[in-house]
């Protein structure tokens, strides 16, 4: 069957194209991109569905890129011929850099641009008046380039596509792509990718495709057993921060891992409590500017952090459900207040390409089934392995039961097995969690996030000359110092051998590595404390100021 399987050289692709996608590595294509291709390039309309990490992408990128090729023999006016929506500002990058690495060979002949970013319409004029082949864009950041007659589509656009279609109206897009038709040509091809066939998706099909083949491939929407192993872990709040502190600390959980929670700030809570143990992670704040996000990603991808820290989109999508998701906190003033100081555009478990994640932890249990399988699509992707695991506090409990019947729905072998770990076993970590936890106030959560403001303040292109006329704002800034940081005691990132549990200690190792090489260097040299012992029953050289063991002994 692997012989039948349509290849990349034998769908007609231009040799510059081909040789592209050699570089990447790419020695046949993904079910969807072999089915995906040749249809587009015979000009069809497509809805596709297949999940996260199947490679969509380069199965819309591909054929556009070709069929830019094939008009620029034809036709050398150079206009606006494709347009890819998407869902949020980070795989609007990602996407951009995609058509980038399969058009090195081709650059002059197709240029791309994306303008999703929020740098003013007047400074994203210039890019949009050289009119590049391909432009990728957010809903709403193209229908303002149309309103202000930066962009044009009506008469040169041949291509339409809409990335993670399931998410558009979700994140508010609605009327902005009905708005948008009406700057569009009467005829187009249109391609709709996504991973889920909702009701939305049903809408964007009949308003923008035309006869269109679809293509429903893996009717799993996650892979099965064999590729990606799922488990949950009944554990109420406190029991989650002692579990995390376990798993990460003793490497119970190895790889790069990404953890999701419900709301930002309780990013911050997770984060400082596990510097309280000198485990580095990094968080992913919808807060800050898209660059910084993206610089994020690109540190943990090129393994400078092992962990990161995320919240969904779903509490973006809808503003309004974002306190009910963390109700038993109160204070429905502060959390109504958040979700304006978020960006509308931001998504972290849709369309962004974390590299070679091996696991999801789901600290906080998602709100949907949707949500569960974008998440859990972060791991597991093309033929990589990955591991889920989510925590459930019994008021989670429902949510967990919906997420269950959906998969059993989906795919008898795509269930969550219980996590067998026994919480008994680790209750002599208790009180150091609780130490911790002591430690991460709210003041330090509110410090912590307030830090991460005055460096993009200190890092802002915008603002560098405005500090350039007034320099003791900048000097006063840079001194500025956190009032209630959250206090790092030395002694709790090391891991005493008699805390760790019999049961673990042939598995565990708790950052023992770094602490090894240090007493492996100085052997040859002898141990400062060694040597001190040989002497304990003579002169005590502290008291005398004399020291006369040694070479004198020797010599003698």
């Amino acid at each position: 069957m692997a012989e039948e399987r349509l290849q990349f050289h034998e769908m007609g692709l231009d040799d510059r194209v081909l040789k592209a996608v050699a570089d990447l590595g790419w020695s046949q294509p993904t079910l969807i991109q072999e089915k995906a291709i040749p249809l587009a390039l015979e000009g069809k309309d497509l809805l596709a569905r297949a999940r996260t990490g199947s490679g969509k992408t380069a199965a819309y990128a591909i054929p556009v890129i070709q069929r830019l090729l094939d008009s620029k023999q034809r036709v050398r006016e150079q206009d606006v011929r494709a347009l890819i929506l998407v869902p949020t500002k980070e795989l609007g990058q990602q996407v951009q850099t995609m058509i980038r690495q399969l058009t090195a060979y081709c650059s002059r002949d197709v240029r791309v641009a994306d303008i999703s970013g929020k740098t003013d319409l007047s400074a994203q004029r210039p890019i949009l008046m050289e009119k590049p082949d391909v432009v990728v864009s957010t809903p709403s950041r193209v229908l303002a380039h149309l309103n202000a007659q930066n962009l044009a589509l009506h008469s040169s656009l041949e291509m339409l596509v809409v990335d993670e279609a399931d998410l558009l109206f979700s994140f508010g897009f609605e009327a902005d792509l009905k708005n948008l038709l009406i700057h569009l040509p009467k005829i187009y091809q249109s391609f709709l990718m996504s991973a889920t066939f909702t009701e939305d998706v049903q809408a964007l099909k009949e308003l923008l495709l035309h006869n269109p083949v679809i293509l429903k491939l893996q009717g799993s929407q996650l892979p099965d057993s064999s590729q990606l192993q799922q488990y949950s872990i009944k554990c109420e709040e406190e029991d989650k921060f002692l579990l995390i502190y376990t798993l990460l600390k003793l490497r119970l959980v190895q790889g790069k891992t990404l953890m999701f929670v419900g709301e930002v700030e309780r990013c911050y809570r997770v984060k400082l409590f596990l510097e309280q143990f000198a485990i580095p992670a990094c968080v992913l704040n919808s807060e800050l500017p898209v660059q910084s996000r993206c610089h994020i990603i690109t540190q943990f991808n090129q393994g400078f952090y092992d962990y990161i820290i995320a919240t969904d989109e779903q509490s973006l999508a809808d503003p309004t459900n974002a306190p009910q998701v963390t109700a038993g906190k109160g204070k429905k003033a502060s959390t109504e207040k958040r979700p304006k100081n978020k960006d509308k555009e931001y998504g972290v478990s849709r369309g962004v390409d974390f590299q070679n994640i091996a696991n999801v932890i789901n600290f906080d249990f998602p709100p949907t089934v949707e949500s569960y399988i974008h998440r859990v699509g972060r791991t597991a992707r093309a033929d990589n392995p990955g591991t889920a695991l989510s925590f459930i506090s019994h008021t989670e409990l429902p949510l967990l039961g919906e997420v269950e019947d959906a998969l059993k729905g989906d795919n008898a072998d795509c269930v969550l097995k219980p996590y067998e770990f026994k919480m008994e076993e680790i209750e002599s970590f208790r009180y150091r969690c609780r130490d911790a936890m002591r430690s991460v106030t709210k003041q330090a959560v509110k410090e912590a996030r307030l830090k991460e403001i005055k460096q993009e303040l200190l890092n802002s292109e915008k603002l560098k000359t405005y500090f350039e006329d007034n320099p003791r704002d900048l000097q006063l800034l840079r001194h500025d110092k956190d009032l209630h940081p959250a206090v790092v005691q030395p002694h709790m990132k090391n891991v005493p051998e008699y805390l760790i549990p019999e049961t673990l200690r042939g598995i565990a190792n708790p950052s023992s590595g770094r602490r090894r090489k240090r007493k492996d260097k100085p052997k040859p040299g002898g141990l400062i404390k060694a040597s001190f012992k040989k002497h304990v029953g003579e002169k005590n050289p502290l008291k005398s100021f004399r020291y006369t063991g040694g070479r004198n002994k020797r010599s003698k």
